[in-house]
C-alpha cells in the first residue's frame, strides 16, 4: 500500500480522483484549527492541508497505514472474490461495498489489472490479493478451510434468502453479463441465487454483490443501534 504523504511529509500525495471534474459533492474538512491533537495516527500533512479522502469523519486527519490498522482490529471473517477477465467496471463497485461492510480480504481472479475507478479508492483501506484463475482461489481458500460460496442464478443454485451463508467464508462474484464462469460454478462448495420478480433476466452485478454481502452481515455482524461517522 502506497503512503499517504511525499518523501519529504511534507504535503500529501495526490489520490485518484473520485468523480468527474466538476461533479459530486466537496467531501471533507479543511486545514485543523489547531490546537492538532496529538498521536502517532496523525497526519501532519493533512492537518496542515486538510483531509478530502473519502474516510469516515472518525479517521479525519488519520495517516492511511493507522486506519488500515484500526480496521485489521475488526474485520468481519468473509472475503470478497470477484473474477476479472473482462475489466468488468463493476469490480470497483463491489470492492467499495466490502469496504463498507468491512471485508477481511479482497481477491481478484484472473486478471491482475482491474477497473479501479468505482471503488473510490477504497481499496487503500482493504487487503488485496491477486489470483491467476478459479482454481487457485479455491486452493488457497481449501487451504485455509474457508468455502468458497458462488453468487449468481444460475440452475441448480439455492435461494440466498433460505441460505445460512456460513461465518468463515469467500463470496465469490462473476462479472457483469456472463456471471460465474463454469470453473467458478464447478469449484464453489454451493451456489446462491438472488430473488427477482420482474422481467429482466439478471440484476446489475455491483448490485448483487452488495446483496450478498448484507445478507451476510444480517446473519453475523454485530449491529450498533445508530450508524457510526
Amino acid at each position: 500500500m502506497s503512503s499517504e504523504t511525499g518523501a519529504g511529509g511534507g504535503t500529501p500525495t495526490e489520490e485518484p480522483a473520485q468523480y468527474d471534474e466538476g461533479f459530486g459533492p466537496e467531501i471533507g474538512v479543511g486545514p485543523h484549527p489547531g490546537p492538532w491533537p496529538a498521536g502517532d495516527r496523525y497526519d501532519p500533512a493533512l492537518l496542515a492541508a486538510g483531509d478530502r479522502r473519502n474516510v469516515a469523519d472518525r479517521f479525519r486527519y488519520w495517516r492511511r497505514e493507522a486506519i488500515v490498522a484500526d480496521l485489521d482490529t475488526r474485520r468481519h471473517d468473509f472475503h470478497v472474490a470477484v473474477e476479472n477477465w473482462n475489466h468488468d467496471f463493476n469490480i470497483g463497485s463491489v470492492v467499495r461495498t466490502a469496504n463498507a461492510f468491512l471485508a477481511r480480504e479482497i481477491h481478484i481472479v484472473g486478471r491482475r489489472r482491474w477497473n479501479r475507478r468505482g471503488a473510490m479508492v477504497t481499496d487503500r483501506y482493504q487487503h488485496v490479493r491477486h489470483h491467476a484463475g478459479t482454481a487457485e482461489l479455491t486452493s488457497w481458500a481449501a487451504a485455509e478451510g474457508l468455502p468458497v460460496i458462488g453468487i449468481d442464478n444460475l440452475p441448480g443454485a439455492v435461494p440466498l434468502e433460505h441460505t445460512e451463508l456460513p461465518r468463515r467464508c469467500v463470496l465469490l462474484f462473476g462479472q457483469e453479463g456472463p456471471g460465474l464462469t463454469e470453473e467458478a460454478h464447478a469449484h464453489a462448495a454451493m451456489v446462491c441465487s438472488i430473488a427477482q420478480f420482474g422481467s429482466t433476466r439478471s440484476i446489475n452485478a455491483g448490485a448483487a454483490a452488495a446483496i450478498a454481502m448484507h445478507a451476510w452481515i444480517q446473519r453475523h455482524a454485530h449491529i450498533r443501534a445508530a450508524p457510526a461517522t
